[in-house]
């Protein structure tokens, strides 16, 4: 039996299990981590087709890997979700909530150890390139650990230097991170700016366009500060969608998919090195994005709020011919499980105290939920006022209940299973009132073992 099929019976078997293996030497496996910038959970042909959109270099991944189809980001917007993602802790943790100028806030390295710095110690190699946005000096090797980096929201560049890493043929073992900036470009697009990484043409006419989504109009009895922060953030010159028509949405929908195009075309450079370099059987894929993007969900363009559409995002692990090839409904906080699944696939200790598990493990006890944080401040006066309302989001095995600490109406429970598209808001149903009840209970539990000082209704 040559290498190759021993690791694909060994991997086979060990997958049975929750473990794969990695041969008898027991080789650390190198580690890619390629994300992109605001591509939401369905935002691949893999799960939606290919008639309005093809991602086949995901795609490819998702053939040969675990597709994770339940993973919620720590906190739907930029910095404070790279920063729970490279620290392994929630953003009401580290304080960054927000998008807010990086220099606020400074992360205790002693506190908060960031991953390259957490494999450098146990002897990878570890590079970064690409965009950054975490809430540390990217000049500061010491504290982050990427002892190569090369910041750039330049997409082709930071291919490029990632795809010269892996030719490079690194000694190993590597930890490589590939932080690709596309589908974000459809902020400017929707502003009708310049898109920074190159045109996309204009759209078809609108009956070639993708459809309007089932979900575009706001959920039945939603809380009032949505409605609110709807207001605050439409009509601006951040969000000037809040006169769009159901074709522009569609016109809007067909150019995040050609940014999604452009951002899989990237990642199809990046694999393609691997394959070169012939480290592709040594080394873990992990595929993620910091957030998604609500494309006219409930209203709502780009993030920040807790829609599936913008705080659900695409994760696959993938080892060719090791991991066996399958899908997951285990529910993920990718903020604070990445850093321990990570470490666990290495062989190496993570850092005491962090709240998220490896999901390299069978699921013996199904988590009960997953939590997500926001901090709308993004908006526009209402009525003189400018409203910056925090909110909360439980992600249970069947529902979502999402909370905020403003407004009269302040909370929502939608029923995943049989609303997906979460039209209605069951908070104020009657006969919802102990399901109501069991997550406002979960929520103060979480936030009693934070801990986090939220205001949770009582039962």
């Amino acid at each position: 039996m040559n290498r190759r099929e021993f690791l694909l019976t060994a991997g086979a078997a060990a997958c049975a299990a929750g473990l794969p293996a990695y041969g008898a030497e027991k080789r650390r496996p190198n580690i890619v981590i390629i994300t992109t910038d605001e591509q939401s959970f369905d935002a691949v042909s893999h799960r939606i087709g290919t008639r309005y959109l093809h991602t086949p270099n995901v795609d490819g991944l998702a053939a040969n890997g675990v597709v994770f189809n339940r993973a919620y980001c720590a906190d739907p917007i930029c910095v404070a979700s790279r920063t729970a993602m490279f620290t392994g802790r929630y953003p009401t943790e580290t304080s960054v909530v927000d998008n807010s100028d990086l220099t606020r806030v400074h992360l205790d390295p002693r506190r908060f150890p960031i991953m390259g710095k957490i494999f450098r110690r146990r002897g990878y190699n570890t590079a970064y390139f690409g965009k950054w946005h975490i809430a540390c000096s990217k000049d500061d090797v010491d504290v982050h650990g990427f002892t190569t980096i090369a910041t750039t929201l330049k997409d082709d560049v930071a291919t490029a230097n990632a795809a010269a890493f892996l030719r490079s043929k690194p000694k190993g073992p590597f930890l490589m991170v590939a932080s690709l900036l596309n589908p974000h470009n459809i902020c400017e697009w929707a502003r009708g700016q310049k898109l920074p990484l190159g045109p996309i043409g204009n759209p078809p006419p609108v009956d070639q366009c993708p459809p309007l989504r089932p979900n575009h109009a706001p959920q039945h009895n939603e809380p009032d500060i949505i409605s609110l922060m709807r207001r605050s953030y439409h009509d601006t010159r951040m969000f000037p969608v809040g006169n769009y028509s159901d074709a522009k949405w569609r016109e809007y929908e067909w150019a995040y998919y050609r940014l999604a195009e452009k951002a899989d075309a990237h990642v199809g450079a990046v694999l393609k090195a691997l394959r070169d370099s012939g480290l592709e059987q040594d080394t873990l894929v992990v595929f993620l994005s910091d957030h998604g993007d609500c494309q006219g969900a409930h209203g709502w363009n780009q993030k920040t709020v807790f829609y599936d559409e913008a705080s659900r995002v695409p994760l696959i692990l993938s080892h060719k011919g090791v991991l066996q090839p399958g899908k997951s409904n285990r529910l993920v906080n990718t903020g604070i499980d990445l850093i321990p699944t990570l470490c666990d696939y290495a062989g190496i200790a993570a850092p005491p105290g962090l709240p998220g598990i490896s999901l390299r493990r069978t699921e013996t006890r199904p988590r009960r939920y997953v939590i997500s944080a926001n901090k709308l401040v993004q908006g526009a006066p209402v009525d003189g006022k400018k409203p910056t309302p925090s909110g909360r989001m439980l992600r249970s095995q069947r529902f979502k209940y999402c909370v905020y600490d403003q407004g009269m109406r302040r909370e929502s429970l939608v029923d995943m299973e049989t609303d997906p598209g979460e039209m209605w808001n069951l908070a104020y149903e009657p006969r919802y009132q102990s399901v109501l009840h069991q997550h406002r209970a979960m929520l103060r539990e979480w936030c009693a073992g934070t801990p986090d000082s939220f205001p949770v209704p009582a039962a």
